[in-house]
């Protein structure tokens, strides 16, 4: 009896195998065809677009009873595999494998079915106006159709209609939440092109719809605010629509109300919108005050975040899985945050900057009102995070104070320097400059003093009074100096003065802004002023007293000011004098450039004189004259323009030097005649005879300098030629005894003035060759 059993068991199994192989190869074969079916149908409707989905419901049955016989053939397959796994191993692994593949082929077809009902499902949901329901439909099917390329053994040119299918829906729903983002949001621009002017503002407005007005009513149930941004969100289009309408609000609403004080918002609600306009109120104010640029940024705000972002963003059906979360305030906030900070900072905290370091306590109100601006943004969710880099440069206001005051030293020094060198001020040894009143030193500065003061007086008072020193011995002398350049010292002791109440960071840059001033001068002027410096003798003059003056004072600038600076900077390095002689070389070279010019000048004129000689003819004598005159001129020109100007000692060197120069010419041409008649004698003489006596004119002192007198009337101390002039007109006129009294052997004034050859050279050239010449001649030794 078991050995029956046993036999109609085993042979039951053999069938059972056997069984199972010609159905899943029926059923492979039916997969196939099912497939193929499929594949048509898809092709149809996506591809050839082809009205065919009648039979869609009937493969869709035909599809889930293939699924469900697979499933119980795999079931057996399994149980007969773990019974008879040790006769039947590679067979049952072939039959397992074929039925995977099919498994597989099941699969897509399921995700085909899947893609084609979330495509009828989203068309469906997007004519209801449903546009969450409508764009997570699509986010399905984009899921099914990316499952479908990742098998890489699917038709090709199915995914690819498919893939346009799915492009062409997805610009339809964005068309049409485009179109209600148009709704919701409207913007009214005036109809000139210029935004930036006051009158385009005015006429700029935002409309915010909570609601479709009634004229707008229709059958299709009305889609919220929330609806359009979440369907937004889901297709990940939120952040660009979001990005497009911060730049819209920057431009048109919020940099108009940072730039311009008179500009405020209006907030007007409506039945079904709420409306934010401008309007202008009258004030005197250049730029915005940082406080109320915040206060009216703030109510802007304050309104999109009631009416548009702080909304829960839902969906269509209580069913449906809601969208991810998203934070609409600070996503709005991560688009105009960097660029509303920036026009912020450009508008109004640059300006609200004080230019006196007693104003630095007042600004503090302005930092607080940036830290309440940023509370309030926080609280409304457009900014995460500490510290922005708005309040880092609020707070920073001791570096901002101190770059604001020395660019405004730079530019004030820069238009000192490139105005007018003419307008002069008369400098006196008792003129003193206006500098400004330093704090009292401290006891300890007070004893110093007083010690180096009673020093200072015991030694004096031992000194003879023919040993003490005049009271003006350190004083510049009086000249003429330009009114920018007394301006540019006073702004240089305002600014020291500045850095002595200020923080070490600031007192630094201060101290180095007043020797960049100095530098800038150095570099700015000679450049500036280069064709004036050079054509203009005035000018020239002027330039060389301004530079003196400078290194006047910036010998004992530093010193004034050291006991007074921050700790840094006693060091000993807050000192100008490194910096007086080059200031003394700029002066003294832009004059002497005009001492040669003017040397040029005399030396051409004599150049028309004919070298003097024959001077019987009456056209040489003539020019002779005329080169006279103009010379004569020219000194006289100068001396009018540099009389006022230069010191004295100054002035007598410089028309001493020029007039040697022409003497100097004159003699030399004179002497290196060789034949002067006693006509040509007695008109040389002339000339000469003008020279003398109207060159020392312009020596002659102005009215209050009635006490240099003594020092211009000492001509021959400025005109080293001078005395040999007076010579060479005692030749041309004396006799051979006057001439060699005069010589006295090599000691006489002859002697001083004139060398033996150049002596016999006149001799020979005045008389003619007789014994009494020979004689005299021979006395010249």
């Amino acid at each position: 009896m078991a050995s029956f059993v046993t036999e109609v068991l085993a042979h039951s199994g053999s069938l059972e195998k056997e069984d199972l192989g010609t159905r899943i190869s029926r059923l492979t074969r039916r997969v196939e065809e099912v497939k193929g079916e499929v594949c048509n149908m898809i092709s149809k409707k996506y591809s050839e677009f082809l009205p065919s989905m009648q039979n869609a419901q009937d493969l869709v049955t035909q599809v889930d009873k293939l699924s469900n016989d697979i499933d119980l053939l795999k079931s057996r397959i399994e149980s007969e595999v773990c019974r008879d796994l040790h006769v039947s191993t590679a067979e049952f692994t072939d039959l397992k494998q074929q039925l995977e593949r099919d498994s597989v082929v099941l699969s897509l077809l399921k995700q085909l079915q899947e893609f084609s009902t979330a495509i009828e499902e989203y068309s469906s949901a997007l004519a209801e106006r449903k546009y969450v329901s409508a764009a997570q439909r699509l986010e399905e099917a984009q899921k099914c159709l990316k499952l479908l390329k990742s098998r890489k053994c699917f038709d090709l040119k199915l995914l690819k209609s498919l893939s346009m299918e799915l492009t062409i829906q997805k610009q339809n729903i964005l068309y049409h939440l485009g179109e209600e983002w148009q709704k919701l949001i409207i913007w009214k621009f005036p109809p000139s092109k210029d935004s930036s002017s006051l009158e385009s503002c005015l006429q700029t407005e935002l409309h915010l719809c909570s609601e479709q007005s009634p004229k707008e009513e229709t059958t299709t149930p009305v889609p919220s605010i929330s609806s359009v941004l979440s369907a937004l969100s889901v297709l990940g289009e939120l952040h660009t629509k979001l990005k497009s309408f911060g730049q819209m609000l920057l431009k048109y609403i919020l940099r108009p109300l940072a730039s311009c004080p008179s500009l405020h918002a209006v907030i007007e609600n409506q039945p079904h919108a709420v409306i934010v306009r401008f309007q202008s109120l009258m004030t005197d104010l250049e730029h915005p005050s940082p406080s109320e640029v915040y206060a009216k940024i703030r109510i802007v705000l304050e309104v999109l975040h009631k009416q548009l972002l702080d909304l829960p963003l839902d969906t269509d059906l209580e069913n449906e899985k809601p969208p991810p979360t998203v934070i609409l305030p600070e996503m709005l906030g991560d688009v105009i945050w960097e660029d509303l900070s920036e026009c912020l900072i450009k508008n109004c905290l640059v300006y609200s900057i004080p230019t006196n370091s007693s104003k630095l306590q007042q600004y503090e109100e302005i930092i607080q009102s940036t830290e309440q601006f940023e509370l309030s943004l926080k609280e409304m969710k457009f900014l995460k995070g500490d510290t922005t880099d708005l309040l880092k440069y609020a707070r920073n206001i001791n570096c901002h104070f101190a770059n604001k005051k020395c660019q405004d030293v730079i530019v004030a020094a820069r238009n000192l320097m490139t105005s007018e060198i003419h307008n002069t001020v008369k400098i006196t040894p008792d003129s003193k400059m206006t500098v400004p009143d330093l704090p009292h030193p401290n006891e300890d500065d007070e004893l110093q003093v007083q010690k180096v003061s009673k020093t200072w007086y015991n030694e004096a008072v031992n000194l003879q009074p023919e040993n003490t020193l005049d009271p003006h011995s350190f004083s510049l002398p009086t000249c003429r100096i330009s009114e920018s350049v007394k301006k540019l010292m006073e702004l240089a002791y305002q600014t020291l003065l500045e850095a002595t109440t200020s923080s070490d960071q600031c007192a630094v840059q201060l101290f180095y802004s007043v020797r960049n001033i100095f530098h800038l001068f150095h570099d700015v002027v000679p450049t500036y002023h280069r064709e004036n410096l050079q054509k203009l003798p005035q000018l020239a003059a002027i330039h060389h007293n301004n530079c003196m003056y400078i290194a006047h004072h910036l010998l004992t600038l530093g010193h004034q000011f050291r006991s007074r600076f921050a700790p840094i900077l006693c060091d000993g390095t807050t000192t100008f004098v490194d910096l007086v002689p080059g200031f003394r070389r700029l002066g003294t070279q832009c004059f002497l450039a005009q001492m040669r010019a003017q040397k040029g000048e005399l030396l051409e004129r004599l150049s028309s004189a004919r070298s003097f000689s024959n001077m019987d003819d009456e056209d040489n004598y003539s020019a002779a004259s005329k080169a006279i005159r103009q010379v004569l001129h020219q000194l006289k020109r100068l001396g009018i323009v540099w009389q006022d100007v230069l010191p004295v000692n100054i002035y007598c060197k410089a028309m001493g030097t020029l007039l040697n120069t022409a003497i100097s010419e004159i003699i030399g041409r004179i002497t290196a005649l060789e034949d002067i008649s006693t006509e040509d004698g007695d008109r040389l003489y002339s000339l000469c005879k003008t020279v003398m006596d109207e060159a020392p004119q312009v020596f002659a002192p102005l009215s209050d300098e009635s006490k240099n007198k003594k020092y211009q009337e000492e001509v021959p101390v400025y005109v080293p030629k001078w005395m040999p002039f007076k010579e060479l007109m005692m030749l041309l006129q004396a006799s051979l005894q006057e001439i060699g009294d005069r010589w006295a052997d090599g000691k006489g004034p002859l002697a001083t003035a004139f060398s033996s050859s150049e002596v016999k050279a006149l001799i020979r050239a005045l008389f003619q060759n007789t014994e009494r010449r020979a004689a005299a001649l021979a006395k010249i030794k």
